[in-house]
């Protein structure tokens, strides 16, 4: 597992929210509904200056919304699936808009479970929910765990 610290300042993601209340495969049923939806919220994303999606994001948050880990060991919270927006943009119907605090993460290419042994070995510890990041420009995943907040 590869793993690096970057800096994130506060982002707002636009896409679907579910719950791990709705069921096992909510996660997935919500990103196949955020690509089979994508072209609603297409225009709202941010871009890089080559024209590029900023990101595609599963976003996650405890129940209360305040983006605390997921309850239950890590198995029961919120989980938006969307794209990385203006913070003033407004989500069409059906879709929630998120504004993710900034923090320090450790941004690492491995499972959840790596990623919080890597933190765990190196005496750090997540101070809020992980987040889910595609690259667009690579299509690489990563799992980004809070470490500091901003």
């Amino acid at each position: 597992m590869e793993a690096e610290r970057i800096i994130k300042p506060s982002f707002a993601v636009i896409g679907l929210e579910g719950s791990t209340r709705d069921g096992r495969d909510i996660v997935k049923q919500l990103w196949e509904n955020a690509n089979a939806r994508f072209a609603e919220i297409e225009a709202l994303a941010l871009r890089g200056a080559d024209g590029g999606l900023m990101g595609i994001w599963g976003a996650m948050s405890d129940f209360s919304r305040s983006y605390k880990p997921w309850d239950n060991g890590f198995s029961e919270g919120l989980y938006l699936a969307g794209i990385e927006a203006d913070a003033d943009a407004e989500p069409p119907e059906g879709f929630t808009k998120w504004i993710l605090p900034g923090f320090e993460y450790v941004r690492a290419d491995g499972s959840f479970t790596d990623g919080l042994a890597y933190l765990d070995s190196r005496g750090l510890h997540m101070i809020a929910a992980a987040q889910d990041f595609t690259d667009p420009k690579t299509g690489k995943n990563y799992i980004l765990f809070p470490i500091r907040r901003l």
